[in-house]
């Protein structure tokens, strides 16, 4: 990974991107793809999507991934200056006591801490202490008093993502919250580079989608399938890697870090779809791994493959252990691997070529 590409990944993390309030992110994913697409657009609610133009007569594949990050939402502030909270998307209330939050305020961002009470003065017995309820989280910003806390810009409704930044982990790992998905965002954009600098061009027209609002329910993907009304979608999201202590693989299923990108089965995913992927990857010596979905694949591709009447759909994963957290963390060597079995796939699709289940 040459200086820029790692100062992009790294950039695009650590910038705060909660859903409903992508705008940021989204400026820098978009600012980033201009340099080698076509044509960079976005829509009435922060999707961005870069595309390189094919032939007319060719079709039209989105690759898409989600750009916003789970988080939390200022509901209430206390008489005595204190700020509680509602979870935004699927954030582990569990691990938030004494943790730093950036909020993302009227005048810019405002440090708070999710206060934690002493270990001495709680209350609590042998086993009998239980993880407060999202309501009972309180974050201090250093105020005591409501119009303390206006005077830092905040009110009620303002977002915040924990403050926890990217960094390597060991030799070839990466750590860092909000590596679902906007390592998505990164390496579908690195997929369009690649594309862009190939000598031979691939007939079919290619849109790097970055979609918000995923983390509430795939609000962005079906506005931009809507939209851009493509032929056939491949999705980029995140998996658990199920490798780490204490995860049940006959429940969870068996994912390896470092194992490769994991390709998904069954409900979204179009059977004739997934045989072309699994064909390319065995092609290209690009080892894959495999999840079954046997009702719904909880990412965007639920929203995608059921749009205007149907768009063939299949769902790429990157394995991250300890998803949902601020110590997620992924392997560059899936990552690089990732970015491969998408160029490859693209490659493969022909001018004329369509993807339907003949009955």
């Amino acid at each position: 990974m040459d200086k820029d590409t790692h100062h992009f990944l790294f950039d695009l993390l650590n910038t705060p991107s909660p859903t409903g309030f992508e705008v940021r992110g989204q400026r820098k994913w978009a600012n980033y793809v201009r340099q080698f697409a076509d044509s960079v657009e976005s829509d009435a609610y922060g999707n961005a999507w870069g595309t390189i133009k094919g032939s007319a007569t060719a079709p039209t594949i989105m690759i898409e991934a989600h750009a916003d990050e789970i988080g939390y939402m200022i509901k209430h502030i206390t008489k005595e200056g204190y700020l509680q909270v509602d979870r935004v998307g699927g954030s582990d209330w569990a691990t938030a006591r004494g943790r730093r939050l950036t909020i993302l305020g009227d005048d810019g961002d405002v440090t708070g801490i999710f206060g934690n009470t002493a270990i001495h003065l709680r209350k609590r017995t042998l086993g009998s202490e239980k993880t407060p309820e999202v309501h009972e989280l309180f974050i201090d910003v250093g105020a005591s008093n409501p119009k303390e806390v206006a005077q830092l810009g905040i009110r009620v409704g303002h977002p915040a993502v924990y403050s926890d930044q990217a960094e390597l982990l060991g030799k070839n790992r990466i750590v860092s919250r909000a590596l679902d998905n906007r390592i998505g965002g990164f390496i579908i954009a690195q997929v369009l580079k690649q594309l862009s600098e190939a000598n031979d061009k691939i007939p079919a027209t290619i849109i790097a989608a970055n979609a918000v609002q995923e983390e509430i329910g795939g609000h962005g993907a079906k506005m931009i399938t809507h939209t851009l009304r493509p032929d056939i979608c491949i999705v980029l999201d995140v998996t658990h890697a199920t490798d780490s202590p204490g995860i049940e693989k006959g429940e969870h299923g068996d994912v390896e870090l470092g194992g490769g990108p994991s390709l998904t089965h069954g409900s979204a995913n179009h059977p004739e779809l997934v045989k072309r992927i699994i064909e390319v990857a065995a092609k290209n010596d690009i080892p894959i791994q495999h999840e079954a979905s046997s009702r719904a694949t909880g990412t965007d591709t639920d929203s995608i493959f059921h749009q205007n009447g149907g768009v063939p759909s299949a769902l790429i994963s990157l394995p991250l252990r300890y998803m949902h957290s601020v110590v997620e963390v992924a392997h560059f060597d899936d990552v690089e691997k990732t970015i491969r079995l998408f160029v490859e796939v693209l490659r493969s699709i022909q001018a004329d070529e369509q993807f339907a289940v003949e009955i």
